[in-house]
């Protein structure tokens, strides 16, 4: 159908015109639609027009024409279909008031207007909408507790230490030299780990050979010649590693050769002590005092903080140390102290192995904090991985190794050197 079939339309104030008029749009009034001349009208039915706004209820709502927007299309629809109180149509309370004028438009009676209808949108609410019950919201349950982890293979360490106690007791017991030399072997690996993780970490390179050599003979001498050994024997060490390093480009030379002299102090020349109180008579029984102790005081520390620690020691250095944990090392050093001395040491008395097993509890602590710091410097967790569930052999150490010189001196005041 092309646009002739429309035909003219009607001018203004002609029988059946519904379009705008000369004041304008007829408030309400549905869309014009075509025309038809009368022969055909009689053979086409008109088509029914929906307007996209909201319906018309003015004055020329009535059956005249195919542009009725409101009620059914065809004679067999229900005018009751919609949703309502009694089958009306209209939501409940709104009977006697057409669907016009609760969206803005004129009111009307369902007699005048028998073809109107609701319309139904999603922004209608009823006025009176039943409430909804109060749903309380269920607490989320509470998170299982996790255990308290001690952060290593347990298995491992229990492992690897009581290995490690039976060859130093072994040792220690049967033949001392062979002890000295197991003493010798831990002051160059653990000198090994340091200087390799100063490299690693810090660009230093702290000689290691002229600290091999010299930390092993360091404790031979310490062994042989005592204390007057030791001390030339670190001097000789400070020595080679001054001039080993100027093998090499002067960049970084100060660096390098302080930290090499630091390691000859803090592994070898320590270790020492361990080699000065094998000397003495009862020198075996000393030694394994001052293991014991060390070892005590660790568990302590462990098992008392694991249990009950809540107060951070030095959160900076150490996160996982606590004030519960220095208390347990006290307490455990303490007694494990009164009773070494009583026993197993000549002339020793039990308040002596109070004192000692106190002093023991700081050193070791003191000792632990001390690498924890070195550890923190560098960036890492463990010296090394050589035992499992441990670390390094720095890492196992690191307590025992400022320990020496204070259970020496301490053995030496209370019972002489033997």
């Amino acid at each position: 159908m092309n646009d002739s079939s429309w035909g003219a339309p009607p001018q203004a104030g002609q029988a059946g015109y519904w379009g705008p008029t000369e004041r304008g749009p007829v408030p309400g009034a549905a869309p014009a639609g075509p025309a038809y001349d009368a022969p055909e009208a009689q053979q086409t039915r008109p088509m029914p027009i929906v307007p996209d706004g909201p319906a018309y209820g003015g004055d020329q709502d009535d059956d005249r024409g195919a542009a009725r927007t409101g009620g059914p299309l065809f004679r067999d629809e229900d005018h009751g279909a919609f949703p309502g109180g009694d089958g009306s149509g209209f939501p409940s309370g709104d009977h006697g008031r057409f669907p016009d004028e609760r969206y803005g438009g004129r009111s009307g009676s369902p007699s005048a207007q028998p073809h109107a209808t609701p319309r139904h949108d999603s922004s209608y609410v009823p006025q009176n909408p039943e409430p909804m019950p109060d749903v309380q919201p269920q607490p989320a349950p509470a998170p299982a507790p996790q255990k308290k982890s001690a952060g290593r293979d347990l298995g491992a360490a229990i492992g690897v230490g009581v290995g490690l106690g039976v060859v130093i007791v072994a040792s220690l017991f049967v033949v001392k030299a062979v002890f000295v030399g197991v003493v010798a072997v831990a002051v160059v690996v653990g000198l090994w780990e340091l200087t390799s993780r100063l490299q690693e970490r810090k660009q230093i390179k702290a000689p290691l050979v002229p600290l091999a050599v010299g930390g092993a003979a360091m404790v031979v001498a310490g062994y042989v010649r005592g204390a007057e050994g030791a001390w030339v024997a670190m001097a000789l060490t400070a020595l080679a590693v001054l001039v080993w390093r100027m093998t090499e480009p002067p960049e970084g030379y100060l660096k390098d050769v302080t930290a090499g002299v630091f390691a000859a102090f803090y592994v070898p020349f320590l270790a020492t002590f361990v080699a000065l109180m094998l000397t003495a008579d009862d020198g075996p029984w000393r030694v394994l005092t001052f293991l014991l102790l060390t070892v005590v005081s660790d568990t302590g520390a462990y098992a008392v903080g694991w249990r009950f620690g809540t107060h951070k020691l030095a959160p900076r250095i150490s996160p996982g140390k606590t004030r519960e944990g220095l208390l347990g090392a006290v307490s455990f050093a303490m007694v494990a102290g009164a009773l070494c001395l009583q026993f197993l040491i000549d002339d020793g008395t039990w308040w002596q192995g109070l004192l000692l097993g106190l002093a023991v509890a700081a050193s070791a602590t003191l000792g632990d904090l001390g690498e924890s710091m070195i550890k923190r410097d560098l960036g890492i967790k463990d010296m090394g991985t050589l035992l499992p569930g441990h670390g390094g052999i720095m890492d196992r150490l690191d307590s025992l190794l400022p320990t020496a010189p204070v259970v020496w001196l301490l053995l030496v005041l209370f019972v002489g050197s033997g």
